[in-house]
């Protein structure tokens, strides 16, 4: 009867264990994040910078393994929240274009940050949030 009794406990600790390391991969903020990211882009960025991250040569600059990105952060950010009309240097290219700002809110820029930041040859560990995003002023 002893035995019987370890034996459920184990087993139910088991299941225990594994369906909460299920729920844990299944919920990665980042991932999350990216996915929404993804439909933002879609709506309110493909259309300058394309479905491929690479933009318009001269016009519209690359996010596509865009060191300008990863390099100037909170720049990046700051372009998405209020626009962008100074000249930047994007993987050597400079552009002097003008981005009007989407109006999208402080999670949702976030959200396309970390879109943008692991897609078409960018890589990007550390999570884009909605807190540093409401930080950053014009």
């Amino acid at each position: 009867m002893k035995l019987i009794i370890a034996s459920l406990i184990t087993l139910s600790s088991t299941v225990f264990i594994c369906t909460n390391q299920n729920r844990k991969s299944q919920t990665d903020p980042l991932k999350e994040s990216i996915q929404r990211g993804h439909e933002i882009y879609t709506d309110f960025c493909v259309s300058c910078h394309l479905p491929n991250g690479k933009g318009v040569e001269n016009v519209y600059p690359p996010l596509a393994n865009s060191d300008y990105l990863i390099k100037n952060r909170e720049a990046s950010i700051r372009g998405i929240k209020y626009g962008q009309k100074n000249k930047i240097v994007v993987n050597g290219q400079t552009y002097n274009g003008y981005m009007a700002p989407m109006g999208l809110s402080d999670d949702e820029i976030a959200d396309v940050m970390n879109y943008i930041t692991n897609s078409w040859g960018n890589k990007n560990d550390k999570i884009v949030t909605e807190v540093e995003v409401s930080k950053i002023k014009k």
